[in-house]
């Protein structure tokens, strides 16, 4: 009911790509040599975190063609733990993953978008987090207006963002065999050597390919998700790790260490040494891609709150569909002010940690699911069958990404995300659990004038 045509193999590679490809590749590049060190490591790492991203990946593919119903990991984690963790997961997600993703990716948006008009200095702060917040009101907008109006934008975007991917590479080939190879020479020097340092750096190189799980929040609307899922996962990550890694080649084409750190805007400082005096277009093509991205985080947000809505873990109106328009309005739109809501204490990078913090958790989690259910759910028709190591890996891989930068360096960020997660067994006791009757009482009338100042109804009133 929230998007009523099936997606083919073609939309779902379109769909990973598009999302995956948005502001991670032109920010996330200062943040790994950061923590890196050197080039060496640094695009080392951007090639492991598209390896392990596709080893992700392969999992979720059996499971989603086991379990073929939408929602992504809360599905998963439902079939193989049960409702607690289930809801744990679609409680901070909806609360806290999802509208922190689209506040970095608008945030992003926002840096790009103003820093030609501050050619000599850092954009002021305040400038950034006006203009995200108005793009995450257009976004809202468009997409609570209407799916295939979304749809058309994302598509566009999507086009944009591959453009300007192989301009930069194209550009960075041309540069590399006019002998510009100095920055690769003596890669290593200067590796980081902590614990901690390396998992930040793969904290902010898995941040750029975040995305690859987004197929498996509509496996519903999947044409032969038995088929589609693991071949559009199998084409489409992939292609998205080799962009990453040549990108980032081309940028030290031109760029020193030192100076692609300094860079208010890497993809901008590349345009204007390389394209100019093209060099307009770069800016103009990472704010098309960066608010396409934007655009994707918000259109699939609806997707698990309706899931979880559906299954009595979030509040109902959060499931609740226009009647006129059939979109996720109250999910979009409570979505949206939340992403607001963390647009103004928090920098990009403190963000990115802390949603990676999180997710990672979820990540680990439903990998284990799949070892968990070869024991639990023998019985379960499995198309697609990774070979046990995998999951294996991606566990381990998941405890060291959470528990590195703790040891390395404990913050308080840490424990109030731990603390906020586990929290959320205060509202699922009384009121999932025990569904007291006075909850009803008090949400009754608050749901019945949001569903007419909204004009939604439950999805099975749609059908």
């Amino acid at each position: 009911n929230v998007n009523p045509s099936m997606v083919g193999l073609v939309s779902g590679i379109c769909l990973i790509v598009g999302t995956m490809i948005g502001s991670g590749i032109f920010i996330s590049p200062k943040s790994v040599l950061l923590y890196s060190g050197a080039v060496g490591p640094c695009l080392l790492i951007w090639a492991a975190c598209g390896v392990l991203a596709t080893l992700g990946a392969l999992c979720y593919a059996e499971l989603g063609t086991m379990i073929t119903k939408s929602g992504g990991e809360y599905s998963y984690l439902m079939e193989a733990y049960g409702p607690i963790p289930a809801y744990l997961f679609s409680w901070t997600t909806v609360m806290v993953l999802k509208p922190s993703s689209f506040a970095i990716i608008t945030l992003s948006f926002a840096k790009y978008a103003s820093t030609p008009f501050y050619p000599d200095c850092t954009p002021p702060e305040v400038v950034s987090k006006c203009l995200a917040a108005a793009a995450i009101l257009v976004i809202v907008t468009v997409n609570s207006l209407s799916v295939k109006l979304a749809s058309y934008v994302q598509n566009f975007f999507t086009a944009a963002k591959l453009l300007i991917i192989l301009i930069i590479v194209v550009a960075g080939i041309v540069l590399l065999a006019q002998g510009n190879t100095e920055n690769l020479t003596n890669a290593f020097d200067g590796t980081a050597q902590s614990f901690g340092a390396i998992g930040l750096a793969f904290y902010n190189g898995l941040w750029a390919y975040d995305g690859w799980n987004q197929l498996n929040f509509i496996t519903e609307e999947l044409i032969n998700p038995y088929r589609n899922l693991p071949l559009a996962i199998i084409i489409g990550i992939p292609l998205v790790g080799v962009c990453y890694v040549m990108v980032n080649v081309a940028y030290f084409t031109v760029m020193t260490t030192n100076e692609l750190l300094l860079s208010p805007a890497v993809a901008v400082t590349f345009g204007d040494r390389v394209l100019h005096p093209m060099s307009w277009i770069v800016p103009l093509f990472v704010v098309f891609s960066t608010f396409g991205s934007a655009n994707g985080s918000c259109f699939t947000a609806g997707r698990l709150a309706y899931v979880s809505g559906r299954e009595g873990h979030m509040v109902k109106i959060l499931s609740y569909i226009s009647l006129k328009r059939y979109t996720p309005a109250p999910a979009l739109i409570f979505n949206g002010l939340l992403a607001i809501i963390y647009i103004m204490p928090a920098d990009i990078n403190t963000l990115i940690n802390y949603f990676s913090f999180a997710q990672w958790m979820f990540y680990g989690m439903t990998a284990l699911c799949l070892i968990v259910m070869r024991f639990t759910k023998k019985e379960l028709h499995r198309p697609v069958k990774v070979p046990i190591v995998i999951p294996v890996l991606m566990v381990l891989v998941s405890c060291y990404l959470v528990l590195a930068p703790i040891i390395d360096k404990p913050q308080l960020e840490y424990l109030y995300c731990t603390i906020f997660i586990f929290g959320g067994l205060l509202l699922y006791y009384p009121f999932v659990h025990l569904k007291v009757n006075w909850a009803r009482k008090i949400m009754r009338p608050i749901t019945m004038h949001l569903q007419l100042l909204m004009e939604v109804v439950p999805p099975e009133k749609t059908e």
